[in-house]
């Protein structure tokens, strides 16, 4: 990686923590990214080295200055559905979040207190019945036939953007590589590349399906209680192959370090192609034994992509970059800027 840099700031290595309020900090409401920059490439980008305990200030362009020959970019070219819809009345929002069999759906319901078990509603004229409350809040929705939820619904943007998605989400909350339908949230480090760049760094594609879990906050002091929805992810053979070859990883975002260490090995430590779901939740003092370097979103407070990000890092090395991202005035969360830890 390059020595060349605009801006360092020394930093102290980090200590290790279990308690949720060790992963706070303050962020001004103005520098929630609400909407995209007009071109994906024009990110600012945060580069941590965690040798030497530096920061520094880059262009998400500059991307290639820091690979050398054998990296591999692995990418998670999941594709976000349609998943958001309101019953005919109006009244009643659903986030539709997994097939479970013929016109059977597992959803989130809002407000709850109208869906219990047994109430109904109607969706494009079609009945649809909860049959079932699940302990996280999902509900188990029969549908009075087969539909498909997702056709002709909306964009599901993160909550905290605090708006509705419209024309330009459908296609700036998508990567430009997403191509298997199934998440209801965006792998949002995935959104600053372009076809272009792409096209110039050597890469390779690995699947997971984000779910709405990846929204939900950890209500547990101590991280260690803390349980992860499970997702689904698949690596195929060529994937396989190349990240085996690869003499560095270079993970694009949270989700990509979550399916590499969560997939199983054969005897001689070498990936395999195969599909599977993973619950697995990384945080500090847990070692990333997969992954070189990340190119990551910046997070929110006390969320369990700051932990992820944390044990890749170091806890007090990140909050001191994220207090150097907020005087330096970066956008955060899904459309905001990027960081490249390596």
């Amino acid at each position: 990686m390059p020595a060349g840099h605009t801006g360092e700031t020394p930093v102290l290595r980090s200590s290790v923590s279990l308690a949720l309020s060790d992963y706070d900090y303050p962020l001004p409401e103005e520098l929630i990214a609400s909407r995209p920059l007009p071109n994906r490439q024009d990110s600012r980008m945060m580069v941590l080295h965690r040798s030497k305990q530096r920061i520094e200030h880059r262009r998400f362009a500059e991307l290639p200055l820091f690979l050398e020959a054998g990296d591999l970019l692995v990418l998670n070219n999941t594709r976000v559905v349609n998943a958001r819809r309101f019953s005919d009345d109006g009244k009643i929002e659903f986030l539709f979040l997994e097939r479970l069999g013929v016109a059977r759906w597992k959803s989130l319901v809002r407000p709850g207190r109208k869906m219990r078990v047994g109430a109904q509603t109607s969706i494009n004229s079609v009945a649809v019945r909860v049959e079932e409350v699940c302990p996280e809040g999902e509900r188990i929705l029969l549908l009075e036939r087969e539909i498909d939820p997702w056709e002709g619904g909306m964009i599901p943007l993160p909550p905290y953007l605090g708006r509705q998605g419209d024309a330009q989400d459908l296609e700036r909350y998508q990567t430009v590589y997403a191509r298997m339908p199934g998440a209801v949230a965006a792998p949002t480090a995935g959104l600053h590349f372009t076809e272009e760049m792409l096209s110039i760094l050597p890469h390779t594609f690995v699947t997971l399906h984000v779910g709405a879990g990846t929204f939900q906050p950890v209500k547990v002091e101590n991280i260690s209680e803390h349980r992860m929805h499970r997702e689904p992810f698949s690596i195929s053979e060529r994937a396989a192959t190349a990240i085996d070859a690869a003499k560095r990883i270079v993970a694009i975002g949270t989700t990509t370090v979550r399916v590499l260490e969560s997939a199983g090995r054969d005897p001689k430590g070498r990936l395999v192609a195969q599909e599977g779901a993973t619950d697995i939740f990384i945080h500090p003092p847990m070692q990333i034994r997969h992954v070189d370097g990340l190119l990551t979103n910046f997070h929110l407070p006390r969320s369990t992509l700051l932990m992820l990000v944390s044990a890749m890092a170091g806890r007090e090395f990140l909050l001191t970059a994220y207090e150097e991202a907020i005087r330096e005035r970066y956008r955060f969360y899904s459309y905001g800027d990027c960081m490249l830890i390596v």
